[in-house]
């Protein structure tokens, strides 16, 4: 269960292998939040980093135990389980999600606030002038569309690590026990007043990305079968559709072999052409099928999401 608000501000940060991004995080992000002239904390998660990362952490949380919090976990378990795994301890009623790698300014998370201040429940930041590489900006745009034609989200880019919660979409985001799910279209689908703003966008400081193209596949994956049964009705409509054209098909090959005597062999290769192409859609259908029931598998079974080694905290 989540503790009892008693902050304004939590700022929550999933760290995987970031010990040469780590120290000027601190640096950059320390001052921001002392002069907004509020309380807060900072919930670091080291997600199983095999680097020093857990070593700088443990000296921040020396340096500053009043604001800073640290999760570490056993092993790696992913960024959304680190993130889940903070908003379950978070204390405020407020909270900002931000990546270690600082392409995200933490200068911005002033905007994200203003705009909370302003009434609304649920702040999204979409990437002004994106600093990415061409296969990264490309495939987020593909992966937006897909979500725009399966989902009943609407977000300029899910893939922005900077937004802010209320506390009231942290608790229902807890409650739900949701498993390897997208957190920010899950938040949306509990926010009443959501908004966007622009935010800066900077080149990785240091380091390369952990976000390979099969974790997009996979992030695809997760965003669309947790949010939409879309793709199931859009395999049957094709499925029915193959059957019709298949059908026709047969037909069209039983009267030119028929009325124009076209030899047994040309029929006997199309029909396999024909054969392979419906095994590869039904192929498809069974993995698709396979994806909704791992997910219920993997909710019904109940087995603990992740495993926390050590807690830094400041009681």
């Amino acid at each position: 269960m989540s503790t009892p608000a008693n902050l304004p501000l939590s700022i929550v940060i999933p760290v995987y292998n970031e010990e040469l991004n780590l120290p000027t995080l601190f640096a950059r992000l320390y001052p921001v939040l002392d002069a907004l002239g509020r309380r807060y904390e900072i919930i670091f998660t080291n997600d199983g980093s095999a680097d020093r990362s857990i070593e700088l952490l443990r000296a921040q949380y020396a340096a500053r135990p009043d604001v800073t919090r640290v999760i570490d976990f056993n092993a790696n378990y992913g960024q959304h389980m680190a993130i889940m795994a903070a908003f379950e301890r978070v204390r405020g009623d407020i909270i900002v999600t931000l990546d270690a790698d600082l392409q995200n300014p933490p200068e911005e998370i002033p905007k994200l606030l203003e705009k909370m201040d302003a009434g609304h429940d649920y702040v999204g930041g979409y990437r002004l002038n994106r600093q990415d590489s061409f296969f990264r900006t490309k495939a987020s745009k593909i992966i937006n569309f897909v979500r725009e034609k399966t989902t009943s989200i609407e977000m300029t880019d899910q893939g922005c690590m900077l937004r802010a919660y209320s506390r009231a979409v942290i608790d229902a985001i807890v409650r739900s026990g949701a498993i390897n799910t997208f957190i920010p279209a899950l938040a949306y689908s509990f926010a009443g007043n959501p908004a966007e703003v622009g935010v800066k966008h900077e080149e990785r400081h240091a380091g390369v990305s952990n976000y390979s193209f099969y974790s997009l596949i996979r992030l695809n994956f997760d965003l669309i079968t947790g949010f939409s049964i879309a793709p199931l009705q859009y395999f049957t409509m094709f499925a029915m559709a193959c059957c019709a054209g298949s059908g026709l098909f047969v037909f069209v090959l039983a009267i030119r072999r028929v009325f124009f005597d076209y030899t047994a062999a040309e029929g006997l290769f199309t029909l396999f052409g024909v054969l392979f192409f419906l095994m590869s859609v039904a192929l498809f259908g069974i993995g698709l099928i396979g994806e909704y029931v791992g997910r219920t598998y993997q909710v019904v079974r109940a087995r603990q999401r992740y495993h926390v080694k050590e807690m830094l905290e400041t009681k």
